[in-house]
């Protein structure tokens, strides 16, 4: 007989409630083609998970570098639970890929650590357009769905602030 882990813990399930969230998306617009697509495939997961199109915020930046510095200012305002990286990074003849893949992906994690906010990575690092092409719709929505369970996740182990008022100082 063998028993789930379950059964020994408490478990917090994945949450894909979108409802009451707030989403930021970077998009950038360097191989725009792969970028919109990104981008459509990943507000319509947004939609169907809950998240209203009032509460998706879209702001487009050059390209992949630039990603993480609108990450930054908008996670710094403190109106999102999750934000999302959009872009397409293609490889060329040149070392610029690395470059760009590698630091464009450790500035996305490095900022998701030091504000606390969910930053779902959908910057695609490939090799071909046709490889990105066949990526886009599948990666879009991934990025919709890990965003919104983590927004939930880190919702569900922040712990309410219970402010008490001391009548004193009502007075």
């Amino acid at each position: 007989m063998t028993n789930s882990t379950s059964d020994f813990v408490g478990v917090l399930e994945a949450d894909l409630n979108g409802q009451d969230l707030r989403i930021g998306i970077v998009q950038a617009r360097f191989n725009e083609d792969h970028c919109v697509a990104l981008t459509s495939a990943c507000i319509n997961e947004l939609l169907s998970l809950g998240v209203t199109q009032s509460d998706i915020k879209l702001v487009t930046v050059p390209g992949a570098l630039e990603i993480s510095f609108a990450l930054q200012k908008m996670a710094e305002t403190g109106e999102f639970d999750g934000l999302i990286a959009l872009g397409a990074v293609i490889r060329g003849e040149t070392y610029h890929f690395e470059l760009v893949s590698n630091e464009s992906a450790a500035s996305i994690t490095r900022i998701s650590i030091d504000s606390g906010l969910p930053i779902a990575n959908g910057v695609l690092t490939c090799d071909t357009d046709e490889q990105a092409n066949a990526r886009v719709q599948v990666k879009g929505a991934e990025c919709a769905q890990a965003v919104v369970e983590m927004a939930n996740l880190a919702l569900a182990l922040t712990p309410d602030i219970d402010i008490e008022i001391n009548a004193s100082e009502e007075e």
